[in-house]
């Protein structure tokens, strides 16, 4: 229910932004740009939303893959680049050569690099500085066996502090540190850094705006890897936020790259007479209106089914290239549609892409046990889905 309308809002801002509907004049592009920016932003608030109650509620599963820390690194500070020049923020890094291939979930590690980068970036003044570096670290056996969830004060200088979330169980470590020239925190503050929406700031005339959920997630993502966060930090100086995720130095390394994400822009449409046929089962008029215009515009002949069963009868009598499928549908799921869709020798081969706003742990899953060859979860990218139609339909 949350992501659905989104769908709609960012899917016909992105589409006409590239014009697909015709010129558009500068002021309109700059205001669809805040649409834009304002709905991806949402988007965001919404994805912690249900990263936390999922977390809370027992049913976030982390997908562990071999992931190069270095490549990781890299991928954060790009994300908050412009942020940083816009402030004059100067960003270093410190990266050991050969850093290591970790078995971690690649996505939400760096989820949480960017979201300590971004409060580095926030809430340091213009011309100040932020530094991500990669260390090797070791701690004893009475370290480990020690509740660190305390605030203690730095042995050389009273007005720095530290704090731990908690004892970390292995001896070697990989330690991820940003560290920046902030305003600092004080340790009265500290039990609402990592509370569920409680911010420092406050007071109605707040300079600082968030959920307070970005900490939150941080902190809960290094656990369920085992791990654990530690801060230090002076009032007026600046702050270092560290997430400590265990480390085995055999560990077999494995070439990875989770994070390879872009986007081809779509080709160029084939003549109508030879495009391939769409079949796209959705029920909601305002995905229908969005998808079958920008899929139209760009090459594709498109036909529409509002529910499940008129889904089934239509791929019977049409026999379409590739079904777009929607999960949540009147009168049969989408779900069961691409089970009975299966059991047709006719269709068993056709490229099904699940469309669906359901993000749980598992519904990928059961979308593709169910038949899907693939699996987008809304708000769709409009050029990602192309890329997919283009990669199933081998064009």
């Amino acid at each position: 229910e949350l992501r659905t309308p989104l769908n709609s809002i960012l899917g016909l801002s992105e589409a006409l932004q590239d014009e697909v509907f015709g010129p558009l004049t500068q002021s309109q592009l700059k205001y669809l740009k805040t649409i834009e920016r304002s709905g991806t932003h949402l988007l965001d608030l919404i994805n912690d939303i249900l990263d936390v109650a999922k977390i809370e509620a027992g049913q976030f599963e982390i997908d562990v893959s071999a992931t190069d820390i270095a490549s990781l690194c890299e991928s954060s500070l790009t994300l908050v680049q412009q942020q940083a020049i816009k402030k004059h923020i100067s960003l270093t890094t410190a990266i050991p050569p050969l850093a290591p291939t970790l078995s971690i979930d690649g996505r939400r590690i760096l989820q949480s690099l960017v979201n300590l980068l971004n409060n580095a970036v926030k809430f340091t003044p213009e011309g100040g500085s932020v530094a991500l570096e990669v260390s090797y670290r070791q701690q004893n056996q009475t370290e480990t066996a020690v509740d660190t969830q305390t605030i203690f004060e730095s042995d050389q200088n009273p007005k720095k502090w530290g704090w731990k979330s908690g004892p970390l169980r292995a001896k070697n470590y990989i330690q991820l540190s940003v560290t920046d020239t902030g305003i600092g925190i004080a340790p009265e503050h500290i039990t609402k850094l990592f509370k569920p929406f409680s911010q420092i700031d406050s007071t109605l005339n707040r300079k600082y705006m968030g959920t307070g959920l970005g900490l939150v997630l941080v902190k809960q993502m290094a656990e369920l890897h085992g791990g654990t966060v530690s801060l230090t930090s002076e009032v007026g100086v600046g702050s270092c936020f560290c997430i400590n995720l265990p480390y085995e130095p055999d560990v077999s390394q494995i070439e990875a790259d989770p994070l390879s994400d872009e986007i081809n822009s779509p080709s160029l449409p084939a003549p109508p007479d030879e495009s391939p046929l769409i079949l796209l089962a959705e029920d909601n008029e305002d995905t229908i209106s969005l998808m079958v215009s920008y899929l139209e515009t760009v090459g594709y002949r498109l036909m529409v089914a509002n529910d499940g069963l008129e889904t089934l009868k239509l791929a019977q009598s049409h026999h379409p290239d590739l079904i777009l499928m929607d999960i949540q549908m009147p009168e049969l799921d989408g779900i069961e549609s691409m089970q009975r869709l299966r059991q047709s020798p006719q269709l068993r081969q056709v490229p099904i892409i699940a469309l669906t706003a359901l993000a749980m742990a598992g519904d990928k899953e059961r979308c593709l046990e169910a038949g899907a060859n693939e699996y987008l979860s809304k708000p769709v990218k409009l050029k990602q889905l192309v890329r997919s139609i283009q990669t199933l339909l081998g064009q």
